[in-house]
């Protein structure tokens, strides 16, 4: 079983090399020029070692015959002597293969950026095209979090396979010299690389393993390292003194990981030590074999000297080539992670739709007969659920804590589709439009909106990011959010860096956060607009102040507002009460206090609160 399974990862690591050309497209498709110049760096550095060898070898002759010859001994101080001519020749050679080493690390370097760039915009833009409950499955997130953070591995990936090119081309010239002399050499040189290779290999495949099955667990340091040290859990962390339990936890964890990567770290050196020695002896072989040819006058010194440099730079290109290519191998498995992620559809398989939005909405949306579920549950958010939401309607969602509001509301806003059941706009099912133009008819608040970490005029612009460079838009949005008199108190004022993490920033209390974060629903013109509780950190005065504003600008739009507030709820058209993920009442506040039913209990429970 545990042969088989071997086999299988050998396999799987050899097949993964066919990633390698759909890396390079994409490498060359950041930047030809570079990538042109790059190849053709390392195409005249590749010829660099056999030629600076045989100049040795020359001068090496030259100065021999000198010393052997009164005549030659005179004639090597004239400036015109033969020596001088190869002496300068290999100083030119030499500065001339440090020039090229720095080129070539400077253009590794520009397109190592440009391609860790290149898949970060790759990994947002395709993110952004699947299903919102794929994001919240921890199997998916670890694809993500492989893709996402391997992206210095790629970097080393592309310079790796550039080097291996560039090697192999100088091997076929210093293997010419060696089979030229005694085609033994070779036979001895591969030998002697063999075993390493073998070896790392093997240790490479199971370093991957062991990263590979450690995600998760990676992905839970990462995070206790973040919360451990954050200013977001810096109060629940000093109030409830969590910093033994999260220190504890972490430690836990890293030693576990330690150990299991000590033990492969405490094998690979002492197999890698085994297999060096060999490479090495098998060196000293070949090596007293050439001295020997040289004493019995089969050579001259300056081939012994051309000979065992050969020979000794093809043993550490070969040992080398061989490692890298296991090394390859591994690093193109974290590459099928990245198109692995790259190559995700949506679990909903839906075909996405062209149809553009009606421009007024005339008949609204309705629900018939929608069920929701999370793909591998059992649960139900949402059963034979129908209902309407004409142009102009106000719709107030309420029930207990998971009843499946927001689940309605990321249904409304396509985020979600329905698993049974349809949803309707103007007659025609949701899934024929084209979601980024409906998207662009609905503003949406949810109760867990971020805070980001961007000046205040962007935070509120995020709400249509089109019109970032529109300060009048920007600055209407926060007036209807009252998010205006947060900003006017700010030092830079819109301008303003928002948050602590970066320098120069201020934070916001919970409530002036609110209202930058509702202005983001006023920034586009939708004829849907959506508040998902975002005013729970607000009192009940600011809340309902919000809300009547908010009552008078949705004039003639449609909208749906969730809140735990009944005196809010009141102000809407109609009232569609949840529980358990199915419709219990449906009506305005008033017929829904004469029916006497469970939001008439509920409200006259809250009620008393305030009496």
């Amino acid at each position: 079983m545990a042969q088989a399974k071997k086999k299988a990862d050998l396999s799987e690591q050899f097949s993964s090399l066919r990633n390698i050309p759909r890396f390079f497209r994409m490498i060359w498709s950041v930047s030809p020029k570079l990538a042109l110049s790059n190849i053709l760096l390392r195409l005249l550095q590749s010829g660099m070692p056999l030629a600076m060898l045989y100049v040795g070898k020359v001068i090496i002759d030259l100065v021999v015959q000198a010393a052997g010859d009164d005549a030659g001994l005179g004639s090597i101080r004239s400036v015109v002597h033969p020596v001088w001519f190869w002496v300068g020749l290999e100083l030119i050679l030499s500065v001339a293969n440090s020039l090229l080493g720095r080129a070539i690390t400077l253009t590794d370097s520009l397109l190592g950026d440009l391609v860790n760039n290149d898949s970060s915009v790759r990994i947002i833009r395709h993110a952004a095209t699947l299903d919102l409950y794929q994001f919240e499955d921890a199997t998916f997130y670890d694809k993500l979090e492989r893709a996402r953070t391997q992206t210095a591995g790629r970097t080393a990936l592309m310079s790796m396979v550039l080097s291996q090119v560039q090697d192999l081309i100088t091997v076929v010239f210093l293997s010419g010299g060696l089979i030229a002399f005694n085609p033994w050499l070779m036979l001895i040189l591969i030998v002697a690389v063999i075993p390493s290779f073998i070896g790392e290999t093997r240790f490479n495949r199971e370093s991957y393993s062991l990263t590979r099955s450690w995600t998760p667990e990676r992905r839970e340091l990462d995070y206790l390292r973040y919360i451990g040290a954050s200013n977001e859990t810096a109060k629940e962390i000093k109030i409830f003194g969590l910093e033994g339990f999260l220190a504890d936890r972490f430690k836990l964890l890293s030693d576990k990981y330690f150990r299991a990567n000590r033990k492969l770290a405490v094998r690979r050196a002492a197999w890698g030590g085994l297999l060096s020695t060999i490479g090495t002896a098998s060196y000293y072989v070949a090596y007293v074999f050439i001295i020997v040819q040289t004493v019995l006058g089969v050579i001259t010194l300056g081939t012994l000297t051309f000979l065992s440099g050969a020979f000794s730079r093809l043993q550490g290109l070969l040992q080398g080539i061989m490692n890298r290519f296991s090394r390859i191998g591994e690093m193109a498995l974290y590459l099928q992670d990245l198109f692995d992620f790259l190559e995700l559809e949506p679990l909903s398989g839906s075909s996405r739709g062209n149809r553009k939005v009606p421009r007024p909405i005339r008949q609204g949306f309705r629900f018939e007969n929608v069920g929701f579920r999370y793909p591998e549950s059992e649960v139900w958010a949402l059963r034979d659920l129908s209902f309407t939401l004409s142009p102009g309607e106000k719709l107030a969602l309420v029930g207990e804590n998971g009843a499946g509001k927001t689940t309605i509301v990321k249904l409304l806003a396509n985020l979600y589709e329905p698993t049974e059941g349809r949803i309707l706009l103007d007659g025609v099912d949701l899934r024929e439009y084209d979601p980024e133009d409906l998207r662009r008819e609905i503003g949406i608040i949810f109760q867990d909106y971020v805070r980001f970490m961007l000046k205040a005029g962007e935070n509120i612009a995020i709400g249509n990011i089109q019109e970032r460079e529109n300060q009048e838009q920007i600055e209407n949005a926060a007036r209807k959010s009252l998010a205006d008199t947060v900003v006017e108190h700010l030092p830079k004022q819109y301008e303003q860096m928002l948050g602590r993490r970066f320098s120069g920033g201020v934070d916001l209390s919970g409530g002036q956060w609110q209202k930058v974060a509702l202005a983001r629903a006023y920034m586009r013109e939708a004829q849907l607009v959506i508040l998902d509780e975002p005013t729970a950190a607000l009192d009940a005065r600011a809340e309902h102040e919000v809300f009547l504003r908010f009552s008078e600008l949705m004039k003639g739009k449609a909208a749906v507002l969730i809140s735990h507030r009944f005196s809010t709820v009141r102000m809407a058209d109609r009232i569609l009460f949840l529980e358990q993920g199915r419709l219990l009442e449906l009506g305005s506040h008033s017929a829904l206090l004469e029916q006497g039913g469970k939001y008439a209990e509920l409200f006259r429970l809250q009620a008393k609160g305030y009496v």
